[in-house]
C-alpha cells in the first residue's frame, strides 16, 4: 500500500508545488487539507479543486471560522493573552486549529506523515509539529521548504515544468499571515529595525492620524465571553469581526515590535489586531471591576505563562490545559458592560457596569454616605508594617 502524506494546504504557489514535490521526494500520495480561519482570499471550493489539479489524490476544506473564534480566540481573550505584553498571539492561535484538522484527516485517510510549508527559522514549524505529536504521537512530520530545500526559485521552475495551474507572479515583498483575529507582516524592508512601517503594510486598519469622528461601543460579557455589541447579541466570531471593522476604521491594533522567537532569534514583526485589542482591553477592565484582588494578582502571572505556552506551540500541553481550568474559574463572575471610545488608534474605556461588581460606591466615596471605617486604618498599618519596623530597629543599630 502506498504511503500517504497529509499536507497543510493554502492554495498558494509554495504549497501547490509541494504536492508534486513531496510525491517525487517520498513516493507518497498527497492529501491536501485547507482550513479557513478567517484569512479571506479565495473560495474554499476553488482551493480544493486546485489541490486536485496539482496532483493531490484527495483534497479537503474546512470552514473553521466559528471553531477558531470560540475554541481558540475566546480562551485568549479570557486570558488577556499578550505575548511580551503586546502581541495577541494571532498566528500562534490559528496553528493548533489547523493541526486538529490535519490530524483528523491523517487518521481518516490512513496517512503516516503530515507536511507543512514552514521554514526552519520560524515559530510555526514548532507549533505544527509539537501539536501534531501531542495529538497523534505516531505521526511523522516533514517540511519541504526546510527538509528538501524547496526554495521559491525552485518552486517556480517546478511549477512551470509541470504546467501546474498556479500563478507564478512576483512575490510580495512581505511575508504575511492573517486570520480573523489579526494579521502578521514581516520580512522585506521591515528587517531593518530602524525602518518605520509604511501605510501599504496595513490592511486591517486605517491610518490613526487621519481625522475622523470617534466611535462609541458597548461590549457585553457573560463569564468572560463577549455576548453582545451595543445590546445586540453576537457570537464570538461576530464580536471579533464587528470590532475588526469598527476598531480597524479608527486605526486601533497596530503593533510594531521586536519579539523573542522560540528558535532563539529576535525578529521584527508588524501586527494588526483591531478586534483582538479592543476585546482584550474591554475584558481586562471588566475583570478589574469583578475579580477579587488576590485572584486578579495571581491571574496576571498565569496570563503571562499561558501566552508563552501558546506562543511556544504548547497549546495541547498538560500545563496549558491546567491553566485553562484556572482561567475559566477566574472568569466566572466577569459579567457586565464596558463602554469604550474608539478613536485615534486607541480603545479607551469610559464606563463600566456589572451585577457582579466588587466596586462598592459607599466604601469608595469621599463624600457623605462613606461607610469605610477610617478609624480601623491606623491599627491595620501598625500590624502591616510591624515586621519591617522590627527589622529596621535591628539594621539601624
Amino acid at each position: 500500500m502506498t504511503e500517504r502524506v497529509v499536507l497543510a494546504y493554502s492554495g498558494g504557489l509554495d504549497t501547490s508545488v509541494a504536492i508534486g514535490w513531496i510525491a517525487e521526494e517520498t513516493g507518497a500520495e498527497v492529501i491536501a487539507v485547507a482550513v479557513d480561519v478567517g484569512q479571506g482570499g479565495e473560495d474554499l471550493d476553488v482551493i480544493r479543486k486546485r489541490a486536485l489539479a496539482c496532483g493531490a489524490v484527495e483534497a479537503e476544506v474546512a470552514d473553521a471560522k466559528d471553531e477558531f473564534a470560540e475554541e481558540y480566540c475566546l480562551p485568549a481573550i479570557k486570558a488577556n493573552a499578550l505575548y511580551m505584553d503586546r502581541y495577541p498571539l494571532v498566528s500562534a492561535l490559528s496553528r493548533p486549529t489547523i493541526v486538529k484538522h490535519l490530524v483528523a484527516a491523517a487518521q481518516k485517510h490512513g496517512a503516516t506523515t503530515v507536511a507543512h510549508g514552514c521554514t526552519g527559522k520560524g515559530n510555526d514549524q514548532v507549533r505544527f509539529e509539537a501539536g501534531i505529536v501531542a495529538l497523534a504521537p505516531d505521526l511523522k512530520c516533514i517540511a519541504p521548504v526546510r527538509d528538501y530545500a524547496m526554495t521559491r526559485d525552485k518552486a517556480i521552475a517546478f511549477c512551470e515544468a509541470k504546467g501546474l495551474p498556479i500563478a507564478t507572479t512576483k512575490k510580495s515583498p512581505y511575508s504575511i499571515d492573517q486570520n480573523v483575529f489579526g494579521r502578521a507582516v514581516e520580512t522585506g524592508f521591515l528587517e531593518d529595525i530602524w525602518n518605520a512601517p509604511i501605510e501599504d503594510v496595513y490592511e486591517y486598519t486605517q491610518n490613526p492620524a487621519e481625522p475622523r469622528e470617534p466611535d462609541e461601543v458597548i461590549i457585553t460579557f457573560k463569564e468572560g465571553v463577549p455576548v453582545a455589541i451595543d445590546g445586540k447579541p453576537v457570537t464570538v466570531l461576530q464580536a471579533i469581526q464587528q470590532l475588526n471593522e469598527r476598531a480597524g476604521a479608527q486605526g486601533i491594533g497596530r503593533i510594531d515590535m521586536v519579539e523573542d522567537r522560540l528558535v532563539g532569534i529576535k525578529s521584527r514583526e508588524v501586527y494588526e489586531a483591531p478586534g483582538a485589542i479592543a476585546l482584550i482591553t474591554a475584558h481586562q477592565e471588566l475583570e478589574n471591576v469583578t475579580v477579587e484582588r488576590e485572584l486578579a494578582r495571581y491571574k496576571r502571572q498565569v496570563e503571562q505563562r499561558w501566552g508563552e505556552l501558546v506562543y511556544d506551540g504548547q497549546w495541547f500541553s498538560p500545563l496549558k490545559r491546567a491553566l485553562d481550568g484556572f482561567i475559566a474559574e477566574a472568569n466566572q463572575h466577569v459579567n457586565g458592560d464596558i463602554r469604550m471610545t474608539l478613536h485615534g488608534g486607541r480603545a479607551v474605556v469610559t464606563g463600566r457596569r456589572s451585577e457582579s461588581s466588587l466596586y462598592d460606591f459607599n466604601l469608595a466615596t469621599y463624600d457623605t454616605g462613606d461607610t469605610f471605617d477610617q478609624a480601623a486604618a491606623k491599627g491595620f498599618i501598625d500590624i502591616y508594617s510591624l515586621s519591617a519596623k522590627i527589622a529596621a530597629k535591628r539594621d539601624l543599630v
